[in-house]
């Protein structure tokens, strides 16, 4: 016999192959497996699912990896009363490619019913900050901003939640403030969250603020049969600087606490779903990186492959990419040393021209992040014209971008907020960065927290509230992935094409790179593609 299957394992595993236990016993019987596995990088044959004619070339390249001579005597002498005990011929199963599947689960043509090519393109975009920035970053606009926000969000509290009475102003119950201390005699009140922080008992303190003046509430941990679930999510995750929430509660004796008995938030409990007429589907990415020496080049190009020859690649109308598909230059300390086109506008031009290897039938969507060349501020404006003037067939939009696509509502944003709710919530993590997603969705607004990590630029409209509840919502920048429903809203988290960079690795960070999300607008079936 040859190699002990474990190391045979072993060798499989450095070409990222994965073996059926059919071809178990031809590679046990290899002089050489180590020469014939490893033939699969000449051949370009590496990632993915052996299969026998794929094991046949890498034999004949290898130039040999013939059984051993013990074998072949062992089957030769193999007594004939046993062949002749079979009842049933045993024929070795037809090989099925699965290189670029994965050996994923199939899917159904029913719920992804369209070829992209029999539609007209549709789409329609409700909000983009391009041309629409009239911020001069005043005070006035800084103002203008927080009070927008705080009027949106307050009417889809009003509207949304289950207030027990209606809501006054905190002036108003500050004065006021003997009327509300008995069970029976709640006040409520809406308003922008100051400073959260905790109390040596476990509590949750913070200042609330509307127009007319500021509170400070304490929610308070709750054991025995005054627990409640909902209170111990809220103590257990935090609140972020300047939410916009609702409250219900009386005050203390002398009226300097007001005791919060529940909190309301502006989301909906349920949303229903929009179904397009059209059974095309949309293709999520993020986080290309193209420039940098860790973007996955191999890996798009098998992608390429996948669009121009498998059908489920035919119902892709739309690619949306959400940011960050250059590198970009200058943007941390030692940059340079990582990249591999250090020119800012080759890095487009590349893309570009990476791009133009996808399908005709496919148009994209393409969005800015914080790598790109546009300000840092968000929202964000679009690419300028110098850049878009390589792209063909390619939507430019700014971030974050409201829209829809045959009548299916999208929003997608970048995602650099998630980076707030990470540090500002204890229950959000860089390895689940959906919660973050839920929560903005909690909160109908992207990036609440002013002068954390995320620059936020004050327009008069907060382009950052979530004024209507999307049917997608898609996010990038953390470099996960995932793709899941959320009280009706389908939660995209768009996976990167990097490797693992060496700040990642310093940090021990594993993306999830090179998995594509698919998503049919009239079925909202989802399946992913992997191509790492």
């Amino acid at each position: 016999m040859g190699e002990p299957w474990s190391d045979i394992v072993a060798h499989l595993r450095s070409q990222r192959l994965l073996a059926p236990q059919s071809l178990q016993d031809r590679l046990l019987n290899l002089t050489d497996p180590k020469s014939v596995i490893e033939a699969a990088t000449a051949l370009n044959l590496s990632g993915g699912m052996l299969t026998a004619s794929m094991l046949d070339e890498m034999i004949a390249h290898a130039g040999g990896g013939t059984p051993t001579t013990s074998v072949v005597n062992e089957v030769v002498a193999q007594p004939a009363e046993d062949l002749a005990r079979t009842i049933a011929p045993i024929s070795e199963p037809e090989p099925v490619d699965l290189l670029l599947r994965n050996n994923l689960p199939d899917w159904s043509e029913v719920d992804f019913s369209m070829h992209a090519s029999d539609t007209a393109s549709d789409i329609t975009v409700h909000y983009d900050i391009t041309g629409n920035s009239t911020t001069e970053g005043k005070m006035t606009d800084i103002n203008a901003c927080f009070n927008d926000r705080l009027q949106s969000i307050r009417k889809l509290i009003v509207q949304n939640s289950n207030l027990p009475r209606k809501h006054q102003e905190i002036s108003r119950l500050l004065a006021e403030y003997s009327r509300y201390q008995g069970y029976e005699n709640k006040a409520v009140a809406i308003g922008l969250v100051n400073e959260p922080r905790y109390t040596k008992n476990g509590h949750l303190m913070w200042g609330l603020e509307d127009e007319t003046g500021e509170m400070t509430c304490l929610l308070t941990k709750r054991s025995g049969e005054d627990r409640d679930r909902a209170h111990e999510q809220i103590l257990e995750a935090g609140l972020m600087p300047d939410d916009v929430m609702g409250v219900s509660g009386t005050f203390s004796q002398t009226g300097d606490i007001f005791y919060v008995d529940d909190l309301h938030f502006p989301l909906e409990t349920k949303h229903q779903k929009v179904s397009s007429e059209e059974g095309v589907s949309v293709a999520f990415l993020s986080d290309i990186h193209v420039g940098s020496k860790t973007f996955l080049e191999a890996q798009w190009h098998k992608m390429v492959r996948w669009f121009h020859t498998d059908p489920l690649a035919k119902t892709i109308k739309y690619l949306i990419l959400s940011g960050d598909c250059v590198d970009g230059v200058g943007i941390y300390p030692g940059q340079d040393k990582e990249l591999s086109i250090p020119d800012l506008f080759a890095q487009y031009t590349e893309f570009a021209r990476l791009l133009e290897l996808l399908p005709e039938w496919v148009e994209c969507v393409m969005l800015p992040g914080n790598h790109d060349a546009v300000r840092p501020a968000e929202p964000q404006p679009t690419f300028e014209k110098d850049i878009q003037q390589d792209y063909n067939t390619t939507t430019f939009v700014g971030n974050p971008c409201d829209f829809s696509l045959h009548g299916v509502r999208l929003l997608s944003y970048h995602g650099k907020s998630i980076d707030d709710f990470v540090a500002g919530l204890r229950t959000v993590t860089y390895a689940d960065p959906v919660e973050a997603m839920r929560e903005m969705l909690r909160r109908r607004h992207l990036a609440p927290q002013w002068g954390g990590k995320t620059p936020l630029s004050p327009e008069p409209e907060d382009g950052l509230v979530i004024r209507e509840v999307p049917d997608i919502f898609v996010t990038g920048h953390v470099h996960g992935h995932e793709c899941l429903d959320f009280r009706g809203t389908t939660l995209v988290c768009s996976s990167t094409w990097q490797d693992q960079t060496s700040y990642q690795r310093m940090l021990g960070f594993q993306p999830k790179p090179c998995m594509l999300t698919i998503i049919n607008l009239k079925s909202h079936k989802s399946i992913s593609i992997p191509f790492a």
